[in-house]
């Protein structure tokens, strides 16, 4: 059980997530997180490091969709200047909008990775539904209301992870 909580890679920021790293896997899509995974969960606008990234995997072909459980407000005001696709209130870890979002860019499972800073919603959820996953380090090491109960349980998988030589979590809470 444990293992479903395991990342297949984990970064320190976004920015490892590079078009050529991605194209050696033969990777053409990203399913990715917004909250203190692009941007810090109090940021509403995109900076001008993540508007390059965007621009970078656009230019070379790669298809970058953003599944949040955040409200629409919020989502469609982060993604409507980058002109992506998105889907709000995504209820993850469930399987629905990986699918729907995998059916939207119109590429096969071993085509897109999951991308996102919590274990127990993105990368529990890209796991279960068959994704590769990234797993970043936080952006902040705050967390809306809604996050902090999942960060304690994370922090008791991580230790668990690392205890067991699955991991090196350079993110965690001392």
């Amino acid at each position: 059980m444990l293992r479903k909580f395991l990342p297949d890679q984990h970064v320190a920021d976004i920015f490892e997530i590079t078009p050529e790293t991605l194209k050696e896997k033969n990777i053409k899509g990203i399913i990715t997180d917004l909250d203190n995974t692009l941007v810090a969960w109090n940021e509403p606008n995109a900076t001008v490091a993540i508007k390059e990234w965007f621009n970078q995997m656009a230019s070379n072909g790669i298809k970058v969709s953003v599944v949040s459980n955040n409200d629409r407000k919020r989502v469609k005001h982060f993604t409507t200047p980058l002109n992506r696709p998105y889907i709000h209130r995504a209820n993850k870890p469930l399987k629905g909008a990986f699918r729907k979002s995998l059916k939207e860019m119109q590429l096969k499972k071993e085509e897109v990775v999951v991308v996102g800073d919590q274990i127990m919603t993105d990368i529990f959820g890209g796991n279960r539904a068959g994704f590769h996953t990234i797993l970043v380090v936080p952006i902040l090491q705050t967390d809306d209301k809604a996050t902090k109960f999942n960060r304690k349980i994370e922090r008791f998988i991580l230790n668990k992870l690392e205890k067991r030589g699955w991991i090196e979590w350079q993110g965690k809470k001392n």
